[in-house]
């Protein structure tokens, strides 16, 4: 009986409901997608190992290191393996966000240090014999339908000239959260490529990539390796993955927290747009409540019946709102190409759209509720709303 009288009265004001809910869709599905691009910048640094290390020069990562410094690196107790990465930011057909992937030059050690990235060994030895050869991650080769064998061409920003290379693996990903849009050339390639251009020796690394044994040594590893370098024209500053793809993070750490706060700040405005709608929809029936408990209804069930409105609206809204942030997210995602490669409406959004309708019903609910309790019923049959 109570939630077929609640329908009822929510659809009374059959415009005044329907804008509430509209609001509601609104506010809930904007919440999700900034709650969702929060979470996708993050991708990076969720992915990340404990037992890898970053090595990087400590002045800037514009400035390389010799190469000469992994051996060294090695010798170090606790490091088993140490790769060459370094970032290349060449251009593949133009200047366009949906064209942009990171491309990275490696060398072999890479592989074995990153086992959610699931290269085929044939594909795998190809591109260990081809030194024009390139692996690219499965989301970039959906995106742009590259397959085995095509040629890529890429234009040089920071390595400046045309590489034309030639794709001879597709690696995938271990699961969903595994982020598959770069593109890997031999960094022997590249290194053979800048001597030819230079006219002498290059051999300069842009990070050293190192796995540990023992991920509960990371800090002690990374203070010898720093110490190995220490007062050398390159010093170096070692951290853990997740640390130093966080550093990329913390550099837009205003838009992040700017995100962060809008997204609340929309739950607040619907808020007081459902308060607004719940306390001229309880003034309008103070006599019908008034009439309720001159018939024997207790004050509890005159405040449950409000709270129960409230609550069934901003559920109605909150669920059409939390259906919509699926297709939303991924059509968004299409449409931003290999920006954001790790774009979904996760549980923990899900369950924060569920709390934030839940929390918002509840409280517009309250001082509606207490005043309708409260009404005499002397009072409330003389109101005229």
């Amino acid at each position: 009986m109570l939630l077929k009288l609640v329908l009822k009265n929510i659809f009374r004001h059959k415009l005044r409901s329907l804008l509430t809910i509209v609001g509601l869709v609104v506010a809930i599905l904007a919440f999700g997608l900034l709650r969702t691009v929060v979470h996708a910048w993050y991708a990076g640094a969720d992915m990340a190992s404990a037992n890898r290390l970053i090595t990087r020069n400590a002045t800037s990562l514009v400035f390389g290191m010799p190469a000469y410094y992994r051996e060294r690196i090695k010798s170090i107790d606790g490091v088993t393996t140490v790769a060459i990465s370094n970032w290349t930011g060449g251009l593949y057909k133009d200047e366009s966000f949906r064209n942009f992937f990171a491309q990275f030059a490696i060398t072999d050690e890479y592989w074995s240090q990153y086992p959610e990235f699931i290269a085929r060994p044939e594909e795998l030895a190809a591109w260990r014999g081809d030194r024009r050869g390139v692996m690219v991650g499965r989301i970039l080769a959906d995106q742009h339908g590259f397959k085995v064998g095509d040629t890529l061409p890429i234009k040089g920003t920071i390595y400046p000239g045309n590489w034309d290379f030639v794709i001879r693996g597709i690696y995938e990903p271990k699961d969903e959260t595994t982020v598959t849009r770069q593109m890997y050339l031999h960094w022997e390639y590249l290194n053979e490529r800048m001597k030819q251009r230079i006219g002498r020796n290059w051999d300069i690394a842009g990070v050293f990539v190192v796995t540990i044994a023992d991920g509960s040594r990371a800090a002690e590893i990374s203070r010898a390796i720093d110490a190995e370098f220490r007062n050398s024209l390159a010093e170096t500053l070692t951290e853990t993955e997740k640390a130093f793809q966080l550093g990329f993070v913390a550099q837009t750490g205003a838009i992040v927290t700017a995100l962060k706060i809008v997204s609340f700040v929309v739950i607040v405005i619907i808020f007081a747009v459902v308060a607004n709608t719940m306390a001229m929809t309880a003034r309008e029936r103070l006599a019908e409540y008034a009439t309720l408990k001159a018939l024997g209804f207790s004050p509890g069930f005159v405040a449950a019946l409000i709270v129960a409105e409230s609550v069934l609206m901003t559920a109605i809204g909150g669920l059409i709102g939390i259906a919509l942030s699926f297709p939303v997210a991924a059509g968004f995602k299409q449409a931003m190409g290999s920006m954001f490669p790790i774009f979904k409406v996760t549980e923990e959004t899900v369950m924060l759209q569920v709390a934030s309708a839940l929390a918002v019903g509840l409280l517009a609910a309250v001082l509606p509720s207490i005043r309708a309790a409260r009404v005499k019923i002397v009072d409330g049959l003389r109101y005229i709303g």
